[in-house]
């Protein structure tokens, strides 16, 4: 808060630069995962915001001993106890009655399942900051090193599947998929995924002795958040960006390739918070980009995409001086 940029000397006569400033007052509504609380309100108050906290109805009673440790915290630093506060009412209609108070709430951000997204959406009068909702995809392009390439899709699908940049859908170059799907079934054999596979990718796989099943229609699209794969063999670049154009919601998107004209058409055509290349999905995170902690990652294009850090919880205003400068 505070940072001074865009700075420039007009013709006119005024001398303009930007102010980084606060939001106001933002309210966050989430379902699990007490450790948020700590997380937006540290954010919240390092960017000069106010925070009301509504928990999931499971949480609700370390939500209100937190915002408690949070409240003598601030007052021992003289600071206002109601700059972060904490809805912990079970009841929802609360919620509903937190997404139309426009005339106190500056945003809304909202963190859980695809429901509680809709439902802030549909019901808001205050601006609503979307995301957290990843239905994340990696292209295996046909010159990639498969060798190195496998760790990597371990880590995107297994590492934590519950998170929302994990690994849903692997789409492999038809070129390669004959060598590479063998290797990917043992690879993720000892976490015990299942691999959901259109027609190419399990006559390739049928008789290896991995876990394999034919994909139903609504796999291809779907945020699993389970030791759960879908895989489809496409018949290159272009497939694969159609593919991803069609199932993906614009939140991680990741090509394995060796090809620097494949890279940059990937990067280039590929609509995502953020595109990886050569890269796990996992990395769509505040912490792995340098941004520190994070309250959600937003899908959106206006006024924030990716991790919502601290610079993400500000807006800014114009500062112009000049000396007695009047209009032509």
């Amino acid at each position: 808060m505070g940072e001074r940029f865009d700075e420039a000397a007009l013709s006119n006569g005024l001398q303009v630069h930007k102010r980084r400033v606060p939001l106001g007052v933002i309210g966050v509504v989430y379902e699990a995962r007490p450790n948020v609380t700590v997380d937006i309100a540290a954010l919240c108050l390092k960017t000069g915001n106010a925070a009301i906290l509504r928990g999931g109805s499971d949480i609700r009673q370390s939500c209100a001993a937190i915002t408690s440790v949070i409240a003598e915290a601030l007052a021992r630093c003289g600071l206002t106890v109601d700059a972060v506060q904490s809805i912990t009412d079970p009841d929802r209609a609360l919620v509903g009655a937190l997404l139309r108070m426009d005339k106190y709430v500056d945003m809304i951000i909202p963190r859980g399942g695809a429901a509680l997204h809709r439902f802030c959406v549909e019901n808001a009068t205050v601006p609503v900051i979307t995301g957290g909702i990843g239905v994340v995809h990696l292209y295996v392009e046909a010159s990639a090193d498969i060798t190195r390439a496998l760790p990597l899709i371990f880590n995107a699908k297994a590492q934590r599947v519950s998170v929302c940049n994990a690994l849903d859908t692997l789409l492999v170059d038809r070129a390669i998929a004959p060598e590479l799907l063998p290797h990917v079934a043992a690879t993720l054999a000892p976490a015990h995924v299942e691999m959901r596979c259109d027609e190419q990718a399990l006559a390739i796989l049928q008789n290896s002795g991995a876990h394999v099943s034919a994909a139903a229609p609504g796999d291809f699209g779907t945020e699993f958040m389970d030791y759960i794969l879908a895989v489809r063999v496409v018949e290159g670049i272009e497939q694969a960006i159609e593919h991803i154009a069609h199932y993906g919601n614009g939140h991680t998107e990741a090509i394995l390739t060796e090809n620097s004209a494949a890279a940059a058409r990937f990067t280039d055509e590929v609509d995502a918070s953020a595109v990886f290349v050569n890269a796990s999905t996992r990395f769509n995170d505040g912490g792995q980009l340098g941004l520190g902690a994070e309250v959600a990652i937003s899908t959106q294009k206006l006024h924030a995409r990716g991790p919502l850090g601290l610079r993400e919880l500000t807006t800014y205003k114009y500062i112009a001086h000049s000396d007695y400068a009047v209009r032509g």
